[in-house]
């Protein structure tokens, strides 16, 4: 299998893996979203005391971003299909902009495919996540507020809206390593570079920064709080 072949595809076999194999470090270690998972329980259980419309406008703050995102996803892939009609002018422009590398079509055109595919993605990462919050909208609005919740349906809600960030994350984990798709019209080992650091920025975020360690914070002081009112 040829170096640009490789190349070609590795942005793509990253994102995958890198949705397969963080699920499973998150049982090691919480990551980012695993603590996140814990406020959206609290949310909703707070929500349960209210009947006001400020949940309403935090789920409605949430859906215009995953909506937007979805929209732009959809204007990259036409933006490839119309790629596509231009073949032989991208030829052109890429044999003429090129450091000493040689196109052919036929990788052009396998390149652009997994460009589509990777966009394709993040439109149904986004669309699926996008109808999540919508059924998280509907079973928070159905909450009855003249009796008190079980700790049950809390987390039943509270896995809906779960499932929505975890669409909109792999969503915007497809447009990071879309960029390492852009990064292969420049050089051949360009594309594994970009992935290998993307992953690293992820990993990163997710297990070692700052807001990482904020929201286990935010979290360790809620438990305490929680404890101390059970005492």
């Amino acid at each position: 299998m040829s170096t640009t072949l490789i190349s070609t595809f590795f942005p793509l076999l990253c994102y995958f893996a890198y949705n397969i194999i963080v699920p499973q470090l998150e049982k090691l270690r919480p990551s980012l979203s695993v603590i996140m998972n814990m406020q959206r329980r609290r949310w909703v259980a707070n929500a349960a005391l209210r009947e006001s419309p400020f949940d309403a406008i935090l789920s409605g703050n949430i859906m215009g971003s995953v909506s937007f995102l979805a929209s732009t996803a959809v204007l990259l892939i036409l933006a490839i299909f119309a790629v596509f009609g231009q073949l032989p002018a991208l030829m052109a422009a890429l044999n003429s902009a090129s450091l000493h590398r040689v196109y052919s079509v036929t990788e052009v055109q396998l390149h652009l495919v997994v460009m589509l595919t990777m966009f394709v993605l993040a439109f149904f990462a986004f669309t699926l996540s996008l109808r999540q919050f919508n059924h998280f909208c509907i079973m928070l609005g159905a909450i009855d507020h003249s009796s008190p919740i079980s700790d049950e349906e809390i987390d039943a809600i509270t896995r809906m809206n779960a499932l929505g960030a975890k669409n909109f994350n792999s969503g915007i984990r497809a447009y990071y390593f879309s960029v390492a798709t852009v990064a292969w019209f420049v050089s051949e080992w360009l594309p594994i570079a970009t992935c290998v650091a993307t992953i690293l920025i992820l990993a990163h975020r997710e297990f070692f920064s700052s807001p990482h360690r904020t929201a286990a914070s935010a979290a360790i002081i809620a438990a305490r709080r929680q404890q101390e009112r059970k005492l």
